[in-house]
């Protein structure tokens, strides 16, 4: 087996694991006492401290240890948002956020905050000025991630960052994707960050908040970690996050180069073997060792088997994955297809023959699943002037399926109407429109349930 997810957890590196064993013999004890074994176990958590703070670019007084990313996710806005309360109760977040940011923004809106989005464009990145557009005198705080977890582009943060500080705002940065490949740049006030992301154990995060950031913390008091982090210190844990953290920064500026190329391959050559899909994400403002595509007319949970089988380990950001099946929310905000969606996330190391056998097998599978559910081919032009396809209770990839195969009917200038019920399909068809040349005119709401879709054939 081939494993390329590390977008989702990174295998536990070595040095994480030889910190580990250690510490759980020397950091077993509470770090707050004076005694012997207490004094030892302080100085692993500031030893620990004072390397990912280094690694981070902060000082060690800034930075903390939570029990996860998500925790210091939460944690962080939410004393961020308390601490400036009396600026307001504005929150600014990207529509791209991962989905712990949007749970924290849902939990503001719930407590009578407000929220605006600020949208992206195709490549998943957000526009410098709209973001500045965004922000309000009643603005406390603002949040922007490093680089995206789904199709790996970089925002542009320290632009964003310099906006925020002329308007007097701080800057929440979700880091968990892009620390393992150097610091954050830019006059960012908070961050977060997720061991478990870049061959650390899982169960250790870290949120950091610059000094003359205002900051209340959140929950019952607690003495712990500058009281912004509750509970008992994971020690040996944080140590294996900071000497993980620590290692692979040292690999990554050797290996960036070589897995950008890594990348780069797959990126031209999927296109290149297969037809109907659709590379994602921003081509050059990327992080070096993730690429996602989509494949038309492909259900996304057979992809992710055959694959499985074949012995890749791969992720789907495609709603065919999905248990409620709508897509996720990074691809619906981008605008693209979501069907058969295949996110590549290599890991430090990663060989480039697995990559050429990852390529040499992908078509197969791919063509295998699109045969199976009849997905439509090339055809001529057809004569009529118009078509509806009823593809009520279709789930995706099937409306798409019925579009494709619809459309070849009709004559160029000709339409095809969609009527289905599937969530899906306001996402995909006009992302499909775009892909083949062809026109998306609108959807109708029907009150007896689901929609119609227009499409007018360019091509």
């Amino acid at each position: 087996m081939v494993y390329f997810d590390v977008a989702s957890a990174a295998p536990l590196h070595a040095v994480a694991r030889q910190a580990l064993e250690a510490s759980l013999d020397e950091g077993w004890a509470d770090p707050s006492r004076l005694y012997r074994e207490g004094r030892r176990a302080r100085l692993l958590l500031d030893a620990a401290r004072e390397a990912a703070a280094e690694a981070v670019g902060c000082r060690p007084d800034e930075l903390v240890f939570t029990s996860s990313g998500t925790r210091a996710v939460h944690d962080g806005i939410a004393g961020a948002l308390a601490g400036r309360r009396r600026a307001g109760r504005h929150l600014v977040v990207s529509a791209v956020e991962h989905s712990s940011v949007l749970h924290s923004a849902a939990a503001h809106e719930d407590l009578g905050g407000t929220v605006t989005q600020v949208g992206v464009g195709r490549e998943g990145r957000v526009p410098v000025e709209a973001f500045r557009e965004a922000l309000r005198e009643d603005t406390a705080l603002a949040c922007l991630q490093s680089a995206n977890h789904e199709v790996g582009t970089e925002q542009p943060v320290t632009e964003v960052a310099d906006a925020c500080r002329e308007a007097g705002v701080p800057l929440f940065v979700d880091a968990a994707q892009s620390l393992a490949w150097g610091p954050v740049p830019g006059d960012w006030s908070l961050l977060a960050g997720s061991a478990h992301k870049w061959g650390g154990p899982a169960g250790v995060g870290l949120l950091v908040v610059r000094k003359g950031t205002r900051f209340a913390p959140q929950g019952p008091a607690d003495e712990r970690e500058s009281g912004r982090a509750a509970g008992f210190e994971n020690i040996p844990g944080i140590v294996a996050a900071a000497a993980a953290l620590r290692a692979v920064r040292a690999e990554a500026a050797g290996e960036a180069a070589r897995l950008r190329e890594l990348t780069d391959r797959i990126r031209t050559r999927v296109p290149e073997l297969l037809p109907d899909v659709e590379v994602v994400g921003d081509p050059a403002h990327r992080l070096p060792h993730l690429v996602t595509f989509s494949c038309l007319y492909v259900d996304g949970e057979s992809l992710l088997h055959g694959l499985d089988h074949a012995g890749f380990s791969v992720s789907s950001g495609s709603s065919c994955t999905s248990g409620t099946l709508t897509p996720s929310h990074v691809l619906r905000a981008m605008g693209v297809v979501s069907e058969g969606n295949v996110r590549v996330s290599l890991p430090l190391g990663a060989a480039a023959a697995d990559v050429d056998r990852f390529l040499d097998v992908l078509p197969g599978v791919v063509t295998g699943v699109r045969e199976k559910l009849g997905a439509p081919t090339a055809g001529a032009e057809g004569s009529a002037d118009s078509v509806t396809v009823d593809a009520l209770g279709l789930t995706c990839p099937r409306p798409v399926i019925e579009l494709g195969r619809a459309i070849t009917r009709v004559r160029v200038g000709g339409t095809v109407t969609v009527l289905a019920d599937d969530e899906v399909a306001a996402v995909d068809i006009p992302a499909w429109c775009f892909t083949q040349g062809h026109e998306y005119v609108g959807a109708e709401q029907r009150e007896a349930g689901g929609a119609l879709y227009t499409v007018r054939r360019g091509i």
